[in-house]
């Protein structure tokens, strides 16, 4: 029997309707069934679960496993019955509540196939109002650890791991847990992984909250479980993390989850003997475990949670616990006060002279959000004008200054020009200002790309577009252009821009995969096209060859554009300022009358006459069909196909061999009225 590439194990008590969805989605997974093994443990369910599950793999043969055992109290022995089943060089837990979506197990078996890494996080979407992970799906991540990413805030196992991986470590659920009992599992895979992946452009797993709340996070109550699950994981991180930042970037995530559910469960007991044990077994906790570093690290929520168990104020904690439900399920926000070039959060107890704790606490100057969003991008001659708005979240009454600031990437020489200040418009979503009136921080910038060196042009670079911004002394800096206006369009565009000394290459384009503006001076990245994509040639009166040619060049100066001639041997005829922009490319006129004889090959130039540092020289193809032969009295010029490139064969009129033609066509005029006069 050929090794499945996945084994999916589903732990299932009670799932019913929402097995049926599960199930189905596996089945129909682009990956194709046969490359699959389904385990599914059924863990003494008392609704119609064991019967689906049947049903299914009756209906599938050979894709099933079906095992039936007493009811175990929790999702740990389900799982580690699958896997002591599982013979797929990969595993994937699925609760029985959740589904797939269609190509959810191919796209994360190739991320791990294609990066060699042990563990896959696929996107997950919560539904019927449930709460999924986000921070650590803002892109694809083909490998990454727990300590340069998000991942480790997503500590449940519905990910796909290779099973080898499992093995050797002989990791398994813990039982005796109803919650959180994943956590030690997903922890030690993670820790050990050679690698973790991230599948962010697909909507791989859909996590249901259920209609009759009978999900096993709702319907767990008591902080018992909970303190000693975040015990058990402060003593794992310790063990395996050395101290220091790696291990201070962990337990950061166990502070602000674990330790905010446990003191919401523990606000909520109404037995104080309960509270008092558990808040105990928390100050003992944080006493071993939580260093200056880790101070620094948290958000000041956390820290003034810790601050108050430390103290030993029980009955403050409650009763901040209960009110921060309160107001959390209003949407609101603490005020943020802003003093001398700090921000503190006005959280309980804030300079209330009881207490007495100190201000360092409440301090959120580093966690404060920027919203920011970019209306508007030009590139007009040599003027980058950008137009948005920028203000730090929940700081709304102080005065905004913004400067822009062009950054060279690899040198870091910078140049900074202030902003005005100008009104922004009505509320908006795409900023995220969750505020009612309109957000403060509008502004409309121009920076001249030719002068703002010090009075000369941008050097050759790439250089990164950032906003510094100062609300009352609070500073940031950020870039920008990853939020943007739909308008903004993101497609790269290369100019080519006049200054004191010359004319440069500017290209305006977004990176991949962030999403932010930079500034291509010199063609780093984007080139100055070499080539037209079409040409149209047509004569003109006054023995002009009119020439009008499309390319993907955004912009350029109209007196930099003319026409090279070059013939055989080597000889060049310039004419510049000759040629008019047009929507798509440009249109010139090349007066014919002058050429030597010989054959001469145009190309499109863009140059300054006696002043440019940098010229281009852009083939110009030839087109099908070319005009026709243009004669005077002693010579012809033919437009014609050179390798390809437009060309002019000029020489002189050969007088028997036109004379000859003239009289041919005479010829045929009489013939032809002739004819006419015969069928009279």
């Amino acid at each position: 029997m050929p090794t499945p590439d996945i084994s999916v194990i589903i732990g299932a008590y009670n799932a019913m309707p929402y097995l049926t969805e599960t199930l189905t989605s596996v089945v129909g997974q682009s990956i194709g069934r046969d490359r699959l093994e389904v385990i599914a443990v059924n863990d003494g369910s008392t609704d119609g679960t064991g019967k689906e599950l049947e049903r299914f793999a009756e209906l599938y043969p050979g894709l099933f496993q079906v095992f039936h055992q007493e009811n175990s109290g929790g999702p740990s022995a389900p799982r580690n019955a699958g896997l002591d089943q599982a013979r797929g060089r990969y595993v994937f837990f699925l609760d029985a509540d959740d589904y797939l979506g269609e190509e959810a197990l191919e796209r994360m078996f190739q991320m791990a196939e294609a990066n060699g890494t042990d563990v896959v996080l696929g996107k997950m979407v919560g539904v019927n109002g449930r709460g999924a992970p986000a921070s650590m799906f803002a892109r694809n991540q083909p490998r990454t650890d727990v300590f340069n990413s998000r991942v480790y805030w997503a500590l449940n196992p519905l990910k796909l791991i290779r099973r080898e991986l499992v093995e050797r470590h002989q990791l398994r659920f813990p039982v005796g847990y109803k919650v959180c009992e994943d956590q030690l599992f997903t922890a030690l895979a993670y820790l050990r992984a050679d690698g973790i992946s991230v599948v962010a452009d697909y909507e791989c797993l859909f996590i249901v909250k259920r209609d009759d709340g009978q999900n096993i996070t709702v319907t767990t109550r008591g902080a018992e479980q909970r303190i000693r699950t975040l015990g058990m994981m402060v003593d794992l991180v310790e063990e395996n993390v050395p101290a220091g930042p790696d291990r201070d970037t962990l337990m950061n995530r166990h502070l602000t989850i674990d330790l905010y559910h446990a003191l919401i469960h523990l606000a909520g007991e109404s037995d104080r003997q309960v509270q008092e044990s558990g808040f105990h077994e928390l100050r003992e906790l944080l006493t071993r475990s939580y260093p200056g570093s880790l101070r620094e690290r948290v958000n000041a929520i956390t820290r003034l949670r810790c601050e108050l168990i430390l103290r030993g104020h029980l009955d403050e904690l409650v009763a901040m616990e209960r009110l921060g439900l309160g107001i959390r399920s209003a949407g609101k926000h603490p005020d943020i006060l802003v003093e001398s070039g700090r921000a503190y959060a006005r959280l309980p107890h804030f300079r209330d002279g009881v207490l007495d704790i100190p201000d360092h606490v409440y301090d959120v100057t580093r966690d404060l959000s920027v919203r920011h969003r970019l209306d508007s991008v030009t590139l007009e001659d040599s003027r980058l004008t950008l137009t948005g708005h920028a203000f730090l979240q929940h700081v709304l009454a102080v005065p905004y200054s913004t400067e822009l600031v062009l950054r060279e990437r690899n040198s870091g020489v910078e140049y900074r020009v202030p902003a005005e200040a100008v009104a922004t418009p009505a509320p908006d979503d795409i900023a995220g200002s969750g505020q009612q009136a309109a957000p403060p921080g509008g502004f409309t910038v121009t920076v001249d790309l030719a002068s703002v060196a010090d009075g000369g042009r941008l050097r050759k670079g790439l250089w990164d577009v950032l906003l510094a911004l100062d609300a009352a002394g609070v500073c940031k800096e950020f870039r920008i252009g990853h939020q943007r206006l739909p308008a903004v369009s993101t497609k790269p565009e290369v100019h080519v821009v006049a200054g004191a000394d010359g004319i440069f290459a500017a290209a305006l384009y977004y990176t991949q995969p962030y999403g932010n503006l930079t500034v291509d001076v010199g063609e780093n990245k984007h080139r100055v096209p070499r080539r037209l994509l079409k040409t149209e040639v047509t004569w003109m009166p006054a023995d002009e060859l009119h020439v009008r040619g499309d390319w993907t060049l955004a912009a350029f100066p109209a007196s930099a554009l003319g026409v090279r001639l070059e013939n055989q041997d080597g000889e060049s005829v310039e004419f510049l300022g000759s040629g008019v922009p047009t929507a798509t490319g440009f249109a010139v006129s090349i007066p014919v009358a002058g050429l030597a004889h010989g054959t001469w090959r145009m190309a499109v130039r863009l140059a300054v006459s006696g002043r440019d540092t940098r010229a281009w020289s852009i083939e110009v193809p030839a087109t099908t069909p070319l005009p026709p032969v243009h004669r005077d009295l002693m010579r012809y010029v033919k437009p014609e196909a050179h390798d390809g490139q437009l060309a002019l064969r000029v020489d002189r009129l050969r007088l028997r061999g036109a004379l000859r033609r003239r009289l041919a066509a005479v010829a045929r005029r009489s013939a032809k009225r002739l004819s006419g006069d015969h069928n009279r």
